[in-house]
């Protein structure tokens, strides 16, 4: 198992109907267009898979009676998220017992889902965190709001990488120091100005791919699956900082899935672009 996913897949609804989004869908289909053996352990109602969206990803759904579900609206580069439903969550002991050593393994909750202790579970294994469902709550009419992170510690304590964006912060950065007193690698998504990765006691900017921006929808679950696969293949964060803003700058050219790129339309682009 090369890159395992772990959180809920989501419906994400919009004027036709829904498409299948969340950070374990983002994240493990950019690990397999990466050249990787995508796994994904989550929880929701199986009839809702269909289209061959994860075909080559070996899907592990641990059935639940409801999908989470998110509506979201975007107003001038800002999102508001509304959300209806929320599955079951994915524990410890959802975890078979098998799997004992994937090479990466990443946590994305989007609501609260994921158990914390699972950031423990995986010794042998690269693991980062995309925190956002830990960040955030809803109000009673489903909007989503940000929240304090309650088991940050106890997460941080077991992952090395922990990818955030500054929305994720709702606004407060002043959380961002503990998360790099805990963390060996901390990196800060930041639009279209690319992102900063705190290491070894400094802040390096890394410069982002010029993109026309479709829609940004799973962009930091692209852009983190892609920074482990070549932080794993590489040992070094800013490498793999700038392999993840190119790859992440593609997938926000074409509506949701559809624009995470191959490993070759990365690889050409950094040839043609290097420094």
């Amino acid at each position: 198992m090369d890159f395992l996913a772990i959180g809920h897949i989501t419906k994400d609804l919009h004027p036709d109907g829904f498409t299948l989004g969340g950070t374990a869908t983002y994240a493990a289909l950019t690990a397999q267009r990466m050249g990787r053996k995508a796994t994904i352990l989550t929880r929701a109602d199986p009839s809702i898979i269909r289209n061959g969206l994860y075909h080559g990803i070996d899907l592990h759904i641990r059935p639940s009676s409801r999908t989470t579900t998110f509506r979201n609206v975007y107003n001038d580069g800002h999102r508001i998220q509304f959300i209806s439903e929320v599955a079951d969550p994915i524990t410890v002991e959802d975890i078979p017992s098998h799997w004992l050593a994937p090479k990466i393994v990443l946590l994305g909750p989007i609501a609260q889902e994921v158990d914390p202790r699972l950031a423990a579970a995986f010794s042998n294994s690269l693991v980062g965190v995309v925190p956002q469902g830990w960040l955030r709550s809803c109000d009673e009419s489903g909007r989503v709001y940000p929240k304090p992170w309650e088991n940050a510690q106890t997460v941080l304590r077991a992952a090395r990488v922990l990818v955030l964006s500054e929305e994720d912060l709702g606004g407060d950065r002043s959380p961002l120091d503990m998360y790099i007193r805990h963390t060996e690698i901390v990196v800060l998504t930041e639009s279209a100005r690319g992102c900063t990765v705190y290491w070894r006691g400094r802040a390096y900017k890394i410069p982002p791919r010029p993109a026309k921006e479709v829609d940004p929808t799973g962009a930091g679950d692209v852009f983190t699956a892609a920074f482990l696969i070549r932080l794993d293949e590489t040992g070094d964060p800013l490498a793999a900082a700038r392999f993840a803003n190119v790859v992440a700058s593609f997938s926000v050219e074409a509506p949701g899935v559809t624009g995470i790129p191959t490993r070759q339309m990365v690889e050409d682009w950094l040839a043609h672009h290097s420094t």
